[in-house]
């Protein structure tokens, strides 16, 4: 593999070395990675395409599965196709304003992400706990409202990150151990005082993700409160299983998300390649598994994706359960 000619003096650019102490072995590291990031793509393209044509998914709920599958689609193409590029062609250089524009579309896109999980946690309490008024609560157009408020709130909150970095002077060295602009990792490349920039990253992500989280367990402590009153055990685990997914959905993206965070700003003692290793599986695993979950666990859109699986394979059946 060519080596592409860069200077990591050059005021105008960075170099992402992508996985740090492993660059030998980057070829072999980018085939679990890219297969990851293409199963991703088909599978929440799928989810996308079967819920646009099928009249009978146009719901709220088929709705915030479409933000979920657009939200996992961006954050990973965010930082994936420039990871490919250092494994593949060893194309490791980064302006510094592309480096800044990355960093910020990735934070902003993945608050997006935990503002729809919040969205689909009120969704699943509004639809255990008032039934009877789920079609007035929460109609196709409040869901795109409640939305776009996520989108705006990610833009309003983590567009000063990029901002206060780009008013910073940079050092000589511009090599950044990771494989895409990171905030952390790039406010260390700066010569100036940082203080300001840390301390609002790491308060706008405890807040943001604080707040997220709270609004989900207060949803799900209602909806238990609500389950338990229930008499019969057969309605009460229809309650909970209409949850499964989404429960799931969380425990995948907030765990793993908070500790390789965590570990980021804290762990000096962890070797910088478990760090990257870390924060790459966190934004790429989730995207590809998310619309599996989904698509087991809800059997109507289960059902249309089989439909749409048989239309491929026997272009003139007209029984979607391929008998």
């Amino acid at each position: 593999m060519a080596d592409f000619n860069f200077t990591p003096y050059d005021s105008s650019i960075f170099i992402l070395t992508g996985i740090p102490g492993l660059e030998a072995d980057h070829i072999w590291i980018s085939i679990p990675f890219s297969t990851v990031y293409f199963m991703a793509l088909l599978a929440n393209f799928t989810v996308l395409f079967v819920v646009c044509k099928e009249k009978s998914l146009h719901k709220p709920m088929y709705l915030l599965l479409c933000m979920l599958a657009l939200t996992d689609i961006t954050t990973s193409t965010s930082f994936v196709p420039k990871a490919l590029c250092i494994f593949w062609f060893n194309l490791k250089s980064i302006t510094v304003k592309g480096c800044l524009t990355q960093m910020f579309f990735f934070h902003a896109l993945s608050n997006v992400h935990s503002a729809v999980l919040v969205t689909m946690a009120f969704d699943r309490y509004v639809a255990i706990c008032n039934p009877l008024r789920y079609a007035t609560i929460l109609t196709n157009a409040r869901i795109a409202k409640l939305g776009l408020v996520g989108l705006i709130r990610a833009v309003l909150f983590l567009l000063p990150l990029p901002l206060l970095l780009s008013r910073q002077p940079f050092c000589a060295n511009r090599i950044i151990p990771h494989t895409y602009c990171d905030h952390n990792a790039v406010a260390k490349m700066s010569c100036g005082d940082i203080t300001v920039s840390r301390v609002y990253g790491l308060v706008i992500a405890f807040i943001l993700s604080g707040l997220d989280v709270t609004l989900i367990g207060l949803s799900y402590g209602l909806i238990i409160r609500a389950v338990l009153r229930i008499s019969s055990k057969k309605a009460n685990h229809k309650a909970l299983n209409t949850c499964s997914a989404h429960i799931c959905v969380i425990l995948m993206a907030y765990p793993l998300g908070l500790f390789s965070s965590l570990t980021h700003r804290f762990g000096q003692g962890i070797p910088q390649h478990v760090l990257v290793i870390l924060a790459n599986i966190t934004y790429l695993i989730p995207p590809m598994l998310n619309p599996i979950i989904y698509g087991v666990k809800t059997k109507e859109l289960r059902d249309k994706v089989v439909k749409y699986i048989c239309r491929i394979h026997s272009p003139h059946a007209t029984d979607f359960k391929c008998t």
